[in-house]
């Protein structure tokens, strides 16, 4: 009859982390499936989130931005609304940490030239990493995220609660705290979704480590010569403790002892809780198979995703958009066909926004999903959708779905996709995904034999001796199946023609030679695709 005093939670979550020389993988992880991952390579310096002193390299009205020489290769885009530190920029988001302008203010290209000339300073902090040609995106909105707290340096001031704490009680509450925090004049502070719940104590001890932290930051403007780094985000592993370990998570287990002692101390200022879950790994398996994470972080890399329902996915990463496709595949059900695609689609917007968190996809996205025709089926979808975005801690925005049957959705994008952090393009392809046929290289290389032969003819050498390099896939087509034409194209010219197999040449790749070895036609590799 006391059964209900012993009563598990019903999900169980846990943080995996993998620390090697060269990388580091953090993987949460909710009944063995994994719900969010994230990775960083130490080697490689991380951007979001830095303050730099910066100088103006030059304004330009037509883009209203300016642009900013941070220290890096390519200078940062700076929009002319981000220049000027607006007061309520941190209470645009549900949950962040101040980053966007909630109002947009409008500023004359005359006050932007005379307040920031180029060769001025300023101080600017990184909203976006250098995404494939673009550099990065900065603000002068500058926050400071702590454990419970974030501080806005621009924010007059203002103290607010985050969005996502809907708990009116606990909202009253927690405004009540922040009147009795003591704060710098002109300073802002506001609650993060984590500190629902936390005492006054926990949030005096996490202001005096950010105000630690702004007092390092404004010496450092005051010392350094423009442009430099005056503030540095700390790595994956620290960032774990600060924004991850939430009073849901029963157990963190990281697989290198100095990460493990580094991460128990940064987590003993927050709990003596938050320092008995953490756990150090010493399995003779690397951590991430033991745990199953590596498998399925697999599906990550891969274009088609299985459903659990026989349906699947196929997921394109263009420059433009994000294409998402959903398929029935084996799928049947067990009542009617709206029924079965109601399913199908049900399970596809939680995948889709499972994928998304996991891939670190953002930009434009657009679900092509099975179609349906009623309207009720669809709000249900939708709705589903909006859901399943919620735990996601990059910002989304969903539309309703279209006539068209496709939904529509936009997700915050701070950094390169997993997949562009961790491949290169197809040295075959070239990325294309595809090569041409034997049998359009057939068609190819016949058409420029016959060039060849005539040129020679024109120009009086009598019979064409030449010979053709080709790749073992082509010199199969060209044997087995247009070796007749290749007799009559001999007879034709009054030539001779020889085709020589190489296995290290590129399967699009050719060349025609004279008799002495002059190369005269040739698809090289770089110009294969």
């Amino acid at each position: 009859m006391f059964g209900w005093l012993f009563k598990r939670k019903s999900k169980k979550r846990e943080i995996v982390v993998n620390v090697e020389k060269l990388e580091t993988r953090v993987a949460v992880v909710e009944n063995g499936r994994v719900e969010e991952f994230q990775v960083e390579h130490p080697m490689e310096e991380r951007l979001v989130g830095c303050i730099f002193k910066g100088r103006i390299q030059n304004l330009e009205h037509d883009l209203q931005a300016a642009f900013v020489d941070i220290g890096l290769k390519k200078n940062a885009f700076l929009h002319y609304w981000d220049m000027i530190p607006d007061e309520e920029a941190g209470l645009a988001d549900e949950e962040d940490e101040g980053r966007q302008t909630s109002r947009r203010r409008r500023i004359s290209n005359e006050e932007i030239a005379k307040r920031f000339p180029p060769g001025s300073e300023i101080v600017v902090q990184v909203t976006k990493g250098p995404i494939g040609t673009k550099g990065p995106r900065v603000t002068a909105n500058l926050s400071l995220p702590g454990r419970y707290l974030v501080m806005m340096p621009s924010a007059k001031s203002t103290r607010g609660v985050s969005r996502k704490i809907a708990d009116a009680k606990e909202r009253l509450r927690l405004k009540k705290i922040l009147d009795r925090l003591p704060l710098p004049p002109g300073v802002g502070i506001i609650v993060r979704t984590v500190g629902a719940g936390a005492n006054q104590r926990a949030f005096c001890r996490d202001l005096r480590n950010i105000l630690d932290v702004w007092g390092q930051l404004q010496n450092n403007i005051k010392t350094l010569r423009a442009p430099a780094c005056v503030y540095s985000e700390p790595d994956l592993v620290e960032r774990v403790v600060r924004d991850w370990l939430t009073e849901d998570i029963d157990r963190v287990t990281i697989d290198d002892e100095e990460a493990y002692n580094r991460i128990r101390e940064v987590a003993g200022r927050i709990s003596r809780r938050a320092r008995r879950v953490i756990e150090l790994y010493k399995g003779h398996l690397p951590i991430f198979d033991h745990y199953g994470v590596e498998t399925q972080m697999e599906e990550a890399f891969r274009r088609k995703v299985n459903l659990k329902s026989g349906g699947y996915l196929v997921i394109d990463e263009t420059e433009a958009l994000i294409a998402v496709d959903v398929n029935t595949g084996r799928h049947r059900g067990k009542g009617s066909q709206e029924e079965a695609i109601l399913e199908v689609n049900l399970e596809a917007v939680e995948e889709v926004a499972r994928q998304m968190r996991l891939r670190n996809i953002g930009g434009l996205v657009v679900i092509d999903l099975i179609d349906m025709k009623s309207r009720k089926h669809q709000n249900q979808i939708y709705k589903a959708m909006k859901a399943a975005v919620r735990r996601d801690r990059a910002r989304t925005n969903v539309l309703p779905i279209s006539e068209l049957g496709l939904m529509e959705m936009t997700r915050q994008r701070q950094e390169e996709s997993l997949l562009s952090q961790m491949y290169i393009d197809c040295p075959y392809c070239k990325g294309h995904g595809v090569i041409k046929s034997p049998l359009a290289l057939s068609v190819d290389i016949q058409r420029q034999i016959a060039a060849v032969m005539r040129t020679q003819q024109g120009m009086g050498h009598g019979e064409t001796d030449l010979q053709i390099l080709v790749a073992p896939a082509v010199m199969e087509r060209l044997r087995n199946e247009d070796e007749q034409m290749l007799v009559e194209m001999q007879k034709r010219y009054a030539g001779r023609l020889t085709f020589k197999s190489e296995v290290a040449r590129h399967p699009e790749s050719f060349a025609i030679l004279d008799k002495s070895g002059k190369v005269l036609y040739a698809v090289s590799e770089s110009h294969a695709v």
